[in-house]
């Protein structure tokens, strides 16, 4: 117990140190990630008697609850303190009301792309994942060739890239190419996670965007088999979206999985019986997944004959709308703050 107690103090303390976001998720890092301090304890565990190890085992996850609750709410008190600040600098704003906070700036009220996209975050970080980043404008390598997706290929022409004049970068249509970064970045074993907008010249509908949100996801290992992915995305649907959700899998072709799969889940905004969201189907496209190609792993530089790994991708935007039963994607990227506010109780 001391030693769970004296791990409080210590975070406590380093945390009311912390200014700004970035210090908060160094602290996160230290303590919850996969070489943090509460890994540390539970590593030890075996070491203990059982009846120590079921005492210290649930002290250790009643810190970890309590770690996760004070690191949320620091976040939250520096983002207020960043709009107390700039309200008060910017003096000549017209705009300025008292009740602007009542209109979407305070932390009842975020946007449900933001919430997925914590919720999302704190699962991938408790399992171990590095979370990287990506730039919007790609190159034709990463974006395309080096996922197995050749000039002549097919799949290009049914991506809608906005292409800049020089034929050779483009408007990223999804955050595969972090697949590439990171392989070039990390040497197996390695699992890591990319979460950003991507972009398509779309007909915009109720379930289709221009500019949409991607997670993707990426585990490369000794052995990695569709069982492993299939273990991995029944558990993020249900942490996710909160509850348990019927889901089909069925084969599909991606360039850069073999074999490829397509994982639907039952519409939940009609519960299968059939609506526009699901084009009256009664399922929703999760999202893609299946095995790492071989040539992705070569282009990667990581030998194919002694690893294997899995990988997906799915639309965060449709995640929001089968959470929060939202019906039309248009709504999440307009900007009427009356949206927004409607999410204060979740």
């Amino acid at each position: 117990m001391s030693e769970i107690l004296s791990s409080w103090n210590e975070f406590s303390q380093a945390l009311a140190s912390c200014a700004t976001e970035a210090d908060v998720f160094n602290l996160k890092a230290s303590y919850l990630g996969k070489e943090g301090t509460l890994n540390k304890i539970l590593k030890d565990l075996k070491n203990l008697d059982p009846e120590d190890r079921a005492r210290l085992g649930q002290e250790a996850n009643g810190l970890k609850q309590r770690i996760t609750e004070a690191l949320d709410q620091r976040l939250d008190e520096i983002e207020r303190l960043k709009v107390d600040t700039l309200l008060k600098e910017d003096r000549i704003d017209v705009t300025y009301r008292a009740s602007m906070r009542d209109l979407g700036l305070n932390e009842a009220a975020y946007h449900p792309l933001t919430r997925i996209e914590r919720d999302v975050e704190d699962l991938f970080f408790s399992m171990g994942f590095d979370i990287l980043d990506g730039t919007y404008i790609e190159d034709d390598y990463h974006n395309f060739s080096a996922l197995n997706i050749p000039p002549e290929h097919p799949a290009r022409d049914t991506q809608d890239t906005f292409w800049f004049k020089d034929g050779v970068h483009c408007l990223r249509t999804q955050t595969s190419p972090v697949q590439i970064r990171g392989m070039e970045q990390y040497k197996p074993p390695f699992k890591f996670v990319s979460l950003g907008k991507v972009f398509r010249n779309e007909n915009i509908d109720a379930s289709h965007e221009m500019a949409f949100h991607q997670i993707e996801a990426m585990v490369v290992d000794k052995d990695i088999s569709v069982g492993h992915m299939m273990h991995f995305l029944e558990s993020l649907i249900s942490k996710t979206l909160r509850s348990d959700v019927t889901v089909r899998l069925r084969t599909g072709y991606f360039p850069f999985v073999e074999p490829g799969f397509e994982l639907d889940i039952q519409c939940q905004i009609c519960h299968g019986e059939g609506c526009t969201v699901c084009k009256d189907l009664g399922w929703v496209e999760f999202c893609g997944c299946g095995l790492v190609h071989p040539k992705v792993l070569k282009e990667g530089g990581i030998d194919s004959t002694e690893w294997s790994g899995f990988a997906f991708g799915i639309g965060w935007d449709r995640l929001a709308m089968m959470r929060y039963g939202i019906s039309d994607i248009r709504q999440m990227h307009g900007a009427d703050l009356r949206f927004i506010k409607q999410f204060k109780s979740y």
